[in-house]
């Protein structure tokens, strides 16, 4: 009688779930990074205006200067700035003080595209924010 040499089907099975196991923690793994790295667009897009703001403000003393101020006329009345790159965010802008809006203000980056709008394992990262304070929220998040 000759030896048989090979794998069996339940050998192959075996194998088969091992693997689909392990690609299944990889993948989960990989959307993860994924997610951070397309939220670094949001957080780039969000410093990136208030830079802008700041110099606007150190031009004219005001944050929203009647004229002059290209990053503040991108985003006044309600206006939206899509990210630069994929435009996975849009940034609007927020006065603290509505009546007198010139010394404070809060940058918010809302997430419209997929994968981002499900970026929720550390927190809620679907809306990232950023006040003339520097103040960034969720911490979990930048």
């Amino acid at each position: 009688m000759k030896k048989q040499t090979g794998f069996s089907l339940i050998e192959m099975m075996i194998a088969v779930v091992i693997l689909g196991i392990l690609a299944s923690f990889a993948f989960t793994n990989y959307q993860q990074y994924v997610m951070k790295s397309n939220r670094a667009e949001g957080k780039t897009e969000l410093l990136n205006l208030a830079a802008r703001l700041q110099r606007c403000y150190t031009l004219y003393g005001r944050y929203n200067p009647e004229e002059g101020c290209q990053a503040y006329e991108a985003l006044k009345e309600g206006k939206k700035v899509t990210s630069e790159g994929r435009g996975f965010y849009e940034v609007t802008i927020a006065f603290v003080d509505e009546d007198e809006p010139s010394s404070d203000y809060t940058l918010t980056a809302t997430a419209v595209k997929a994968p981002q709008l499900s970026d929720t394992k550390q927190g809620d990262c679907t809306t990232l924010t950023l006040t003339h304070t520097g103040a960034k929220t969720p911490a979990g998040c930048w």
